[in-house]
């Protein structure tokens, strides 16, 4: 008698970088009952190898096979892939999705789905032929905290919905990583108006339930770069910290190699790429922004007034919604000040920080007209994006379940937040307001 079929959805991993690791360990640790992990793809050997000997270590996990990225569709033909998840650099998510796509697999896709235009209309065009399914890691949406704004709101607390105010602050340990790392480059990343921020805009987009109709925005570079450095005095001659005598007093400065991890995946993986993870943020070559302000105007009428920062010295955020009825505010402190890379104790924290017990705190507050405030929640945050992570791989790789918040993001989400990115960074370069739907020639949800 043939031996049962194996169950399990075969996963195969492209770009395996540090976020990898919480997609990787979730599918050969918790998930590993419902899913096998069945191949990486990499323009680096080095770092699958990481990844492949971390998973042994950790989970006994058995080898898996490895591909260049050259080889990224023999991979899927030759393991038989179900699913792939893309968290490779955002220029490449395209080529990936859309040979997935054709492939017949399904997409899990890091955010952003992509970082320009013509990529997101590549994309728009192939997951509405293709058979599988395009979702892509919205975790915020399955932040708790996230979870109840949206509740309060959908519940009509607030009437109707005529104004957001949102005020995200990255600190200078984790908005400065932005800026040693390839997404100091536009060309990799669309800036942060796309790679972070993209975060953000789909969190409003699903809060008010509405389109992004009309984009203003205005950004410079006003922290970061040789330019600031020097006329601040903060700037340093070195173009990476490695090796350098001249970061070793630089607070801004990355010591790769007093991190296992960091060590393991970028430092002894770059001679085959020359990539530097540790780059100065106070050098030359960046193009990105580091101060942000973008109004939106929605189909429903409502408006969003946003400004993003890079150089705060705490992290956190503010929204407030202003409504027929009232007025629904959050204040979100992740940390109460920033230190230093070469204090902090594992390596994500060198880039979100090691926050100390009672420094996080979430405040949601329900302000009626002719009422008292109400506080609706008030509380420590979770792990892992005030624990969006760990809801978010459930609803990925655990049992379907309801989902009556409408959190699971596919391919329309993805392009309705990439859109208002990609239109703030043309209104900086023109000072002109951009009709988000001339972006790709009519409306997300066109056929």
């Amino acid at each position: 008698m043939p031996p049962a079929a194996d169950p399990r959805r075969r996963y195969a991993v492209v770009g395996l970088g540090a976020r990898a690791e919480t997609f990787t360990g979730a599918l050969a640790g918790p998930y590993a009952g419902t899913a096998e992990l069945v191949g990486f793809c990499d323009v680096n050997q080095t770092r699958m190898s990481v990844h492949n000997r971390w998973l042994a270590e950790r989970y006994g996990y058995p080898a898996i096979p490895q591909y260049k990225a050259e080889d990224f569709r023999r991979m899927l033909d030759e393991q038989r892939v179900d699913v792939v998840v893309v968290t490779s650099m955002d220029r490449t998510h395209d080529d990936y999705i859309v040979a997935a796509l054709e492939a017949g697999c399904d997409v899990v896709t890091e955010k952003p789905m992509t970082m320009d235009p013509a990529r997101c209309r590549r994309i728009l065009a192939a997951a509405d032929q293709a058979t599988g399914s395009v979702r892509v890691a919205f975790n915020y949406r399955y932040n708790p905290v996230h979870a109840k704004v949206r509740e309060v709101l959908a519940s009509g607390a607030i009437g109707e919905i005529g104004s957001v105010h949102f005020e995200w602050l990255l600190d200078i340990r984790h908005g400065a990583d932005y800026f040693r790392r390839w997404h100091r480059d536009k060309a990799n990343a669309g800036g942060l108006m796309v790679h972070k921020a993209t975060h953000h805009f789909d969190l409003v987009n699903w809060w008010v339930d509405s389109e992004p109709v009309s984009v203003y925005a205005d950004g410079r570079l006003f922290f970061y770069g040789d330019v600031n450095g020097k006329r601040r005095g903060l700037a340093r001659d070195y173009e990476r910290a490695d090796g350098s005598p001249e970061a070793a007093d630089d607070p801004f400065a990355i010591k790769l190699a007093a991190s296992d991890k960091l060590r393991a995946l970028y430092l002894e993986a770059e001679h085959e790429d020359g990539y530097y993870r540790d780059q100065n943020v106070f050098g030359p070559g960046i193009t990105i922004e580091d101060d942000m302000a973008v109004l939106v105007r929605y189909s429903s009428g409502a408006s969003l007034s946003y400004h993003l920062t890079a150089y705060s010295p705490w992290e956190g955020y503010r929204i407030a919604f202003n409504g027929s009825e009232g007025r629904l505010e959050l204040l979100v402190r992740e940390n109460t000040f920033a230190t230093r890379p070469e204090e902090q104790h594992h390596a994500t924290a060198v880039q979100h920080g090691d926050a100390a017990p009672g420094e996080t705190e979430a405040l949601l507050t329900l302000h009626p007209h002719w009422q008292p405030p109400q506080t609706i929640l008030r509380g420590e945050l979770g792990q892992g994006h005030g624990g969006g992570d760990e809801r978010l791989l459930e609803s990925l790789f655990g049992e379907a379940a309801e989902d009556p918040l409408g959190r699971d993001a596919d391919h329309h989400d993805g392009a309705r937040s990439l859109l208002i990115g990609l239109a703030a960074n043309q209104s900086f370069e023109t000072g002109q307001v951009v009709d988000v739907s001339s972006l790709l020639g009519g409306s997300v949800h066109d056929e």
